[in-house]
């Protein structure tokens, strides 16, 4: 059966200190509480800097078994080097520790900034190169320079599937073609909610669905009503059950709305929605 997995895009804020998490608690059990009434949180800190595999398993330890990670790709791989001669950069992001996730470990997710357009040639050579298992990644990141000696994770495991999302932001990828390239490499194109500021692409490209919920009305701060939260409850639970198109996928939903304190709640009631 096709899995829902609902949650936050990170958990670090002050704001949420007293309001979702209660008075009192230490940073350092933030993301143990959210994991206990969360099944999923989309790591971002992985997208400013590399990560210590000493934080992986941290994360990994702290969460219940259940438990899974989208772990967002880094933004020197996707902003800076646009997608391009990123085979060492790569290899870097991998051997810093996202393999120590192991079994926890879900979709990678890669978004592009506003201004990188749909280019067929360049995404083609980006998709060939990405590991599509956790062997595959583990040799890639087997590459890695000496920038990362003496914080790496290398060590062997049970191969497992890698997924991968995309999340672009320029108005090319609303054009079929987009939709076209990713579904014949296996590549989840997000469904983002961006309170309009951005295409919402509503193709579905892979064997599941990612979708990442940035705001309503305001983006990263407006929540969502209960209208809003049953519309998506119904939509996602139709990508699920394969009503849409004869396919049951797994589904990933990431509330980003944090600024307000609106994303961990919004988080349960949808949870709830399609748990129900």
């Amino acid at each position: 059966m096709a899995v829902a997995h609902v949650g936050i895009s990170g958990w670090r804020y002050p704001p949420w200190r007293g309001v979702w998490y209660p008075k009192g608690l230490p940073q350092r059990s933030e993301l143990e509480y959210s994991s206990s009434r969360l099944n999923s949180i989309e790591l971002n800190g992985s997208f400013y800097a590399l990560q210590r595999p000493s934080s992986y398993q941290s994360w990994y330890d702290a969460t219940p078994d259940e438990f899974v990670f989208s772990v967002k790709g880094g933004r020197f791989i996707t902003h800076l080097l646009k997608l391009t001669n990123v085979e060492q950069a790569l290899a870097n992001f991998f051997a810093s520790g996202v393999l120590a996730l192991r079994d926890k470990l879900g979709p990678m997710l890669w978004q592009l900034p506003e201004r990188h357009a749909f280019d067929v040639d360049q995404l083609t050579a980006f998709f060939d190169l990405i590991p599509r298992t956790t062997d595959q990644a583990l040799a890639m990141a087997r590459r890695h320079d000496e920038r990362l000696d003496g914080r790496t994770w290398l060590t062997e495991q049970p191969n497992r599937p890698i997924r991968h999302a995309l999340e672009p932001r320029h108005a090319d990828f609303a054009a079929p073609a987009a939709a076209e390239l990713c579904r014949s490499h296996d590549i989840g194109l997000v469904v983002a909610d961006t309170a309009g500021k951005w295409p919402q692409i509503r193709e579905i490209t892979s064997d599941f669905v990612y979708v990442r919920l940035h705001g309503a009305e305001e983006l990263y701060a407006s929540g969502y009503t209960d209208v809003a939260l049953d519309r998506w409850a119904t939509d996602i639970r139709g990508w699920m059950n394969g009503s849409v198109d004869g396919r049951a996928r797994d589904a990933y939903v990431y509330f980003d709305n944090d600024m307000k304190v609106r994303a961990p709640f919004d988080a349960l009631e949808l949870a709830a929605r399609l748990n129900s």
